[in-house]
């Protein structure tokens, strides 16, 4: 999870707990490959990731290492999951003054004093959803890929300063027409936030069919 997708994630685990081990992992450069080591050291049965890196974001010169996680896709990609693409909204930079000039007539919000966020926009969204597309088509296993219709954070939310439907549509097109859907490999549409809880529910309903009798597994969710 990240900052501004915990409220799904909170939900997610606090409903499997009954019938999984739940570890949740925060997406920065540390909690992410821990992650990963646990899947390829086959002892996680399944994944929800509704936070993805953000290795994109080094195009626009952004590179926060908190969010250079790798990829759990390949190492992963045997395993049943469940993924979204909470925080993709934003670009993460440091302080204020960090933000390099040519962006400095974006939408910027200041998390706090060290973290400065600037919204993605339509193009780069565009890209987005096809770098996650193409690494989507390289996963074998049971994958179910839920798009959050009404915004990707909670920045990204009715009335929230980075809400930009144009922009996240932006992303949703790329990625449906990127991916190869089979019955394996299938993209969802949710008609809600990532973290309003009707979304929450929809991935976990999913996420108990992928994985059959889960009282007999172990998971993980980050």
């Amino acid at each position: 999870m990240f900052g501004v997708t915990t409220p799904a994630l909170q939900r997610i685990s606090a409903a499997l707990r009954d019938e999984f081990e739940c570890l949740v992992f925060h997406a920065t450069g540390v909690g992410g490959r821990s992650m990963e080591k646990l899947v390829d050291s086959g002892t996680i049965a399944g994944v929800v990731d509704l936070t993805p890196p953000k290795s994109p974001t080094c195009w626009w010169g952004a590179c926060c290492p908190r969010r250079q996680t790798g990829s759990a896709r390949s190492s992963a990609r045997v395993r049943p999951m469940s993924r979204s693409l909470g925080a993709l909204d934003m670009v993460d930079f440091g302080a204020r003054e960090t933000v390099p000039e040519r962006f400095s007539r974006r939408k910027l919000h200041v998390h706090n004093p060290q973290v400065t966020l600037m919204r993605t926009s339509s193009e780069e969204n565009a890209e987005i959803g096809r770098w996650i597309g193409e690494r989507l088509n390289q996963i074998d296993g049971p994958v179910r890929f839920f798009i959050p219709e009404l915004g990707l954070s909670a920045l990204d939310a009715p009335g929230g300063p980075f809400w930009d439907p144009e922009a996240d549509a932006a992303l949703f097109r790329a990625l449906e027409q990127t991916v190869r859907q089979t019955s394996h490999r299938q993209i969802l549409r949710v008609r809600r936030n990532i973290n309003e809880p009707e979304f929450s529910s929809t991935v976990v309903a999913a996420f108990r069919s992928l994985m059959g009798r889960a009282s007999e597994r172990r998971r993980i969710v980050r």
